[in-house]
């Protein structure tokens, strides 16, 4: 990044708010060098190069929280300066608001531009690198009634072959086996309470009582767990004590009521508010790293069931 910065124009935008970042200097120097990025521009070529470099990096917390509105998502990253920063290619033409923040941008020519907050401006399909030099808060917004976190990103984003494999490997990496002990706990809770695997799954499977996230804003989205099928996952950093938001409205299941996992140790609970079952965060669980998502969101099931006997409701157990 040797050019003197300008003024960014539209057409060469800091694009994605989920993206791979690193803020080991020396470990951005060993990317651009791997990547080659400089040399006779930028290709996508050589931006998998650099992707696949910066995912072997320590990664930075960059939470994200999705604000869902009649016809629009909006999906916001927090991004901490000092962070080098390659966002997934976006898939459409979109409304990108910069509200914060002071960010130095690559450009396929090899060249930079510098962006300055506030600034609000349409994007045209791709992606690209940038240097945050002051924390920066940056929002993709689309024109979308969906509120499924994931259907969003298959509509929005394209994931190259480098970040999906890193992902697999990762998983492998962490593998299943520490959490057989929230599954064990699992069955003995149920057994507990009279009732048998078969039974729980159907209850949770069940969709005449269930409904879309509602319109609000959301630090969660719902994706592989490591405990079992799909599961509630972070991706801003909620603190304790905090409203992740509601399991039950009206007697109805939301996402979170249908796929918060248990756990022998949780990190959230259920309570009762204004006749709504709402989960609330019991300490600080983590959002995103750069690409990686967050911390499961769980709970005690026997806590569940115990409202639910209180409040005279069905189970709205998973698995």
């Amino acid at each position: 990044m040797v050019n003197e910065p300008s003024i960014l124009t539209p057409n060469s935008t800091l694009t994605g708010a989920d993206m791979i970042a690193t803020g080991d200097d020396i470990a951005v120097r060993a990317a651009m060098e791997e990547g080659k990025v400089l040399a006779g521009g930028i290709t996508e070529e050589k931006k998998e190069a650099l992707e696949h470099a910066m995912l072997d990096k320590v990664q930075v917390d960059c939470p994200v929280t999705h604000h869902f509105g009649p016809g629009v998502c909006i999906r916001e990253v927090f991004v901490p300066a000092g962070t080098f920063a390659m966002g997934h290619f976006q898939a459409t033409t979109h409304m990108n608001v910069m509200l914060k923040g002071r960010v130095l941008v690559l450009n396929d020519d090899g060249g930079t531009k510098e962006l300055v907050a506030p600034c609000t401006f349409v994007a045209p399909p791709g992606r690209k690198i940038g240097y945050v030099i002051e924390d920066m808060v940056w929002q993709n917004v689309y024109a979308t009634d969906e509120t499924d976190v994931e259907s969003i990103e298959r509509l929005y984003l394209r994931k190259s072959v480098s970040f999906q494999e890193h992902k697999k490997i990762e998983r492998l990496r962490l593998g299943f086996e520490p959490r057989d002990y929230d599954r064990a706990d699992f069955l003995l809770a149920i057994k507990e309470y009279g009732l048998e695997e078969a039974q729980v799954r159907e209850m949770s499977e069940n969709t005449e009582d269930q409904i879309p996230f509602p319109m609000g804003s959301f630090k969660v989205k719902i994706s592989e767990s490591m405990i079992e099928g799909k599961g509630v996952v972070a991706t801003g950093q909620i603190q304790a004590g905090e409203l992740i938001g509601p399991t039950k409205i009206k007697s109805l299941r939301t996402p979170l009521g249908r796929y918060t996992n248990h756990a022998k140790y949780p990190n959230a609970e259920i309570v009762e508010l204004s006749g709504d079952i709402h989960l609330v965060a019991l300490r600080p669980i983590a959002g995103c790293k750069g690409g990686r998502d967050g911390e499961e969101v769980t709970v005690d099931y026997r806590k569940v069931m115990d409202l639910n006997r209180r409040t005279i409701c069905q189970p709205y157990l998973l698995r």
